[in-house]
């Protein structure tokens, strides 16, 4: 089996759940018969790979990640894009990943109709599509009817064996993170668009005493979130996982107030690590939680605050961290490739190349 992957993500962003996922795929992908096409980046993922990335065109990536792949590729080749582009090669079997509709549900104009033209041409012409989750199947299905259901399968995202839980976690938080030691603080990881609710986690930690938001990855903080916000919060940019580990492990709970996931990665890394999780009953975090963390049906302040202030409970914290625990287990980056690969022969199988 031949297979064709095409890094350009690697490119699109220097951080984030693609990236995450497709580093993941690449680094088990040894003893095949692969090549890699992509460009120079400062991605944080590829970053930890040693491989040949052959060079496809002499465009700018900005350009080329609109265009359908130029090269020709032996016939019967598996090709599968990190980000919604496909080969028009009839002899060829296209795969693509589905990992949200988040532009399809919050954004608009010229944005959303350019990646909604990209991702509906990739997922037509694709012989197998891949969904991270039920739900992102359920709105795949939503916004394309026509896809024949055969065609998707449904692989669940993993989580990076680094996350766990750390005998003396208070030591490893006072060697690297000193100004945390003796503090109650709340988590918050990842991007902060409108439908991440942010706003919310900014509004929970105002309401709750002595009690400080530690804030992982995204921009930079705008100068009004750093006035509401005063003292009562730090954050971090590019920390690596074992940091994130430790983070995870003294931290009171992660607050994760998102209206719209894929599937959540953050969720799960945190229960891996001992870390409850405060959440929202929508989209696909229901089935990534299960009743292993603590679900708002409406997204205010006060169902946050609520849900927080139930984890003062210690007895009830710690049946929720070993339901989180054991939760995590079903998530496995291992068992991904193994659906991945076993999905490409599956299909590769009936195109009958």
């Amino acid at each position: 089996m031949r297979i064709v992957y095409d890094n350009i993500i690697f490119s699109l962003q220097k951080a984030g759940g693609i990236s995450l996922y497709w580093s993941e795929l690449i680094s088990r992908l040894k003893n095949l018969d692969i090549t890699f096409y992509g460009y120079k980046n400062e991605n944080i993922f590829a970053s930890n790979f040693n491989i040949e990335v052959k060079e496809e065109s002499l465009l700018p990536y900005k350009i080329n990640r609109y265009l359908d792949f130029k090269r020709k590729i032996p016939k019967g080749t598996i090709f599968h894009s990190s980000y919604y582009r496909i080969s028009n090669q009839k002899d060829v079997v296209n795969i693509t990943t589905v990992h949200d509709f988040t532009y399809e549900y919050y954004r608009s104009g010229l944005a959303r109709l350019i990646h909604s033209w990209q991702k509906g041409r990739a997922i037509k012409k694709s012989d197998g599509i891949i969904c991270i989750s039920q739900n992102t199947k359920k709105d795949l299905l939503k916004f394309y009817p026509n896809i024949k259901e055969e065609k998707i399968k449904v692989i669940y995202n993993g989580v990076s064996d680094t996350f766990c839980q750390l005998n003396e976690a208070s030591q490893y938080l006072k060697n690297s993170y000193s100004v945390l030691e003796n503090k109650k603080y709340i988590l918050y990881v990842g991007d902060r668009s409108g439908y991440k609710n942010f706003d919310i986690a900014v509004e929970v930690i105002q309401k709750i005493y002595n009690t400080i938001l530690v804030i992982i990855g995204g921009g930079e903080l705008s100068q009004i979130y750093k006035e509401r916000l005063g003292q009562n919060y730090i954050h971090y940019q590019g920390i690596n996982s074992k940091d994130l580990n430790i983070l995870y492990n003294n931290a009171f709970c992660l607050l994760y107030p998102s209206s719209y996931e894929g599937f959540g990665i953050p969720i799960v890394e945190a229960m891996k690590a001992g870390c409850p999780v405060i959440s929202t009953n929508s989209s696909s975090i229901p089935e990534v939680i299960g009743d292993a963390g603590l679900m708002v049906e409406k997204i205010e302040v006060d169902e946050f605050v609520n849900a927080i202030l139930k984890l003062e409970n210690k007895s009830y914290k710690k049946e929720l961290i070993s339901k989180g625990l054991k939760r995590a287990d079903k998530f496995s980056w291992d068992k991904c490739f193994k659906e991945t690969l076993q999905f490409y022969k599956e299909i590769s199988g009936k195109k009958n190349l």
